[in-house]
């Protein structure tokens, strides 16, 4: 398996980490290379007039592409995917992906020409979804388990989007919690009350700017378990909200709390400890109905069982429809 990818599907070129093989960047710019001396000596890259590349890449990644291939094209453009006119459909806007040229060696393009093309990119909305519920629910571990599902969802030459977690609850298990604990319980268990504070207003309005300051396409803000004005003062910037509830009657006042504050409710979802498998509830046709059907309930209703740490969560049918339909948001 190699740290990055790369597909030549016509004149465009598809490029993307391996978001499930994270790696130095050594690495990555070696199995570039190597991936791309492959795809030469089979055939498939075999040069020509234009190359256009559509992707996430490095600086170094970006220069060994450069170095390998532009000998073989007269032309190499890269896509900016804020460029291009705008269209508006019944799922969403829509924008034409337009590349600049970076490399050329003839006289038909110059070195910042933009070069139009009719393949259509969907716009994308930033997301800023609370996890919320009553304390010892599995907030943490669900936290944890979404982000790896996102990121075990999307492989190139899909975009790549990368799950930004925000630490809104002062208890001292922040984002490396899960992964000292899976290593050394001991270890994780000692230093979280060195770091537990407490819930004040000014902790408040310094995580409520970090939630307004959330620019990646998913932000996730674990916040803590009970409803405070510290807590409503935190995700009032936000867009969604995810409940859980290891107890149903908990529900009610979650949801007229997101309600009062303008939150989408994207699910309600039952964390039951001692349940062997998950269930799943989805609309038909949500996917083409998104919009309308969140304005009146949840998208995803069900259940997740036995959220446990040191447990390889992304997997659960529950915490892998959650990552779909959390993806497919950021398309409407």
């Amino acid at each position: 398996m190699y740290s990055y990818q790369i597909q030549l599907e016509g004149e465009v070129l598809r490029v993307g980490f391996n978001r499930t093989l994270p790696a130095q960047g050594d690495r990555i710019v070696k199995d570039t290379l190597e991936l791309l001396n492959q795809m030469i000596d089979r055939g498939e890259i075999t040069g020509g007039h234009r190359l256009l590349i559509d992707g996430a890449q490095s600086v170094a990644v970006g220069y060994t592409i450069a170095h390998k291939l532009a000998h073989l094209y007269e032309v190499i453009a890269v896509l900016d995917p804020k460029l291009g006119s705008k269209i508006s459909t019944n799922t969403g806007s829509l924008r034409y992906k337009n590349y600049i040229v970076t490399i050329s060696h003839g006289t038909s393009h110059k070195v910042g020409d933009v070069i139009e093309t009719q393949e259509k990119q969907q716009e994308r909305n930033i997301l800023k979804v609370v996890l919320c519920g009553p304390p010892h629910s599995g907030k943490s571990c669900l936290r944890e388990g979404l982000k790896q599902a996102i990121l075990g969802t999307l492989y190139a030459p899909y975009p790549s989007i990368y799950p930004y977690v925000i630490t809104a609850c002062p208890d001292g298990e922040g984002s490396w919690y899960q992964k000292t604990y899976e290593q050394n319980q001991e270890l994780a268990k000692d230093n979280k009350p060195c770091l537990r504070s407490e819930l004040t207003p000014e902790f408040a309005e310094q995580a409520s700017k970090w939630v307004t300051s959330a620019n990646q396409l998913i932000n996730i803000v674990d916040i803590g378990g009970k409803i405070t004005p510290e807590n409503e003062k935190i995700i009032a910037p936000a867009t969604h909200a995810v409940i859980l509830a290891a107890d149903t009657n908990d529900f009610a006042d979650w949801e007229k709390c997101c309600q009062k504050l303008n939150l989408k409710i994207v699910a309600k979802i039952h964390s039951i400890l001692h349940a062997t498998q998950d269930e799943v509830f989805l609309p038909e046709e949500w996917k083409l109905n998104t919009n309308k059907l969140l304005e009146t309930a949840p998208l995803l209703i069900g259940s997740v069982h036995h959220l446990e740490r040191g447990e390889d969560l992304s997997t659960r049918p529950m915490i892998k429809a959650l990552a779909e339909v959390l993806i497919h948001l950021t398309r409407c």
